[in-house]
């Protein structure tokens, strides 16, 4: 009986929790574990294997018992499947916006804290400075900060400050490298397996210039045969493909471009396509700033222009078919927060003859939450609730808070690398 009300705090913890919600705080969890003298592993692997993540790593402190049991990789792929992997914080890291050189500091900007006391040192475990990549269900992707004389690829996860690492003759400051991770679709009982990806542009030249086309091409490295590879599929892409700003969703890899269409990577099919995104950006008087990300295990996109904020779903990505899942008016939004925002439609249209910088910008989207810039103040925007947080002003962060920096959305996870 006790055990039973030991199952039902966690999973009302679990059930209830938000991102301040502490009516159910590890301290119940662990008076209702006072009074039961006897628990074997098949229970505490019953009732922990429930809880989130955080919570999981607080309490492996509690004795060498518990730690080996939360570090067990069984248990570990266990709580994957029982719980929902949720975004835990944004990455921000500077960068030149006209200079080919890189800027060491890394910005961890957790969304589970009130008052967001930022992080610097999230990656003081690594053995050098490095410009982070991407980022996929826990784990990170990095290399080394230029100049260097051994370029390195390392993948690690900042939780448990575990990592490995990889060379790659080609890796320069440009390069763009996607990783390419699902638990549940790859087993971790044994080992952690993961992708990297890698897409290249190239000119193919006709006889009259107007022929001219660019294609991609994809490159694979695989952990379990630590081999690259280059793909036989090619792309013809006529944007510019963005760095840092790709999505792993259900096996197919998505950078975003400066077009009017995303590109796609299946890895499994080694085939590639563009999708066309919802509404052209010749529909609108301004230019629309727009971001991708993932959200229910579906690609989303999030648009802001003249007409207002919206968030797109792709339903069938060889067909572009995408849902209109959220709208909201410029207007709509400074009546909801009069406080913070003040004649959006009127600063945003003026984006089109006097500003560079955009009035508005959608920075990072990941699991309902967007980093929001609007002039020079960063927010915090749950869709579903419709709650905005004051994050801080954009110079805090960095120069290139005001233009694109290098922004990845991060879920906590226990994903063993060693």
């Amino acid at each position: 009986m006790v055990s039973l009300t030991l199952l039902s705090v966690i999973r009302h913890y679990h059930a209830s929790s938000t991102l301040y919600d502490d009516t159910i705080t590890m301290y119940d969890i662990l008076l209702e574990m006072r009074k039961i003298r006897c628990l074997n592993n098949d229970v505490f692997f019953e009732v922990l294997s429930l809880l989130p993540t955080k919570t999981l790593f607080q309490l492996k402190c509690v004795s060498k018992a518990w730690n080996n049991l939360i570090s067990d990789r069984s248990f570990i792929q266990s709580q994957l499947q029982r719980t929902k992997l949720s975004i835990s914080g944004f990455i921000f890291q500077d960068k030149f916006p006209w200079l080919n050189k890189d800027i060491k500091t890394v910005t961890y900007i957790p969304v589970d804290e009130e008052d967001f006391q930022f992080k610097h040192k999230i990656f003081d475990f690594l053995p050098e400075d490095v410009v982070v990549l991407s980022s996929c269900h826990g784990l990170i992707c990095c290399r080394s900060c230029f100049p260097t004389q051994d370029p390195t690829i390392y993948i690690c996860n900042p939780l448990n400050k575990e990592m490995t690492k990889l060379s790659w003759n080609s890796l320069g400051n440009d390069s763009i490298i996607s990783l390419a991770f699902d638990p549940s679709q790859n087993s971790i009982d044994i080992s952690t397996e993961f992708k990297l990806v890698t897409v290249e542009a190239f000119e193919i030249g006709g006889e009259e210039e107007q022929e001219e086309k660019r294609c991609i091409t994809f490159e694979i490295y695989s952990s379990r045969t630590k081999e690259w590879l280059k793909s036989r599929e090619i792309c013809q892409c006529n944007s510019n493909i963005l760095n840092n700003k790709s999505i792993f969703v259900k096996g197919i890899l998505y950078w975003q471009t400066d077009g009017d269409n995303i590109l796609t990577f299946d890895l499994d099919k080694e085939l590639s396509w563009l999708i066309s995104v919802p509404i052209p950006a010749t529909e609108f008087k301004t230019i629309p700033q727009t971001c991708i990300g993932e959200c229910e295990g579906q690609l989303n996109y999030v648009m802001i222009s003249e007409e207002g904020l919206h968030l797109w779903c792709l339903e069938d990505s060889f067909e572009s078919e995408w849902t209109l899942k959220y709208w909201k008016s410029l207007e709509m939004m400074e009546k909801e927060f009069p406080k913070l925002f003040y004649n959006l439609r009127g600063r945003v249209m003026q984006d089109v003859s006097i500003c560079d910088t955009p009035w508005m910008n959608p920075m990072a989207f990941n699991g309902g939450i967007l980093l929001l810039r609007v002039s020079a103040k960063i927010y915090l925007y749950h869709f579903e609730s419709g709650k905005m947080e004051v994050v801080c002003v954009a110079p805090k962060l960095g120069l290139s808070a005001m233009f694109q920096p290098i922004l990845l959305p991060y879920s906590m996870s226990l994903v063993p690398l060693k």
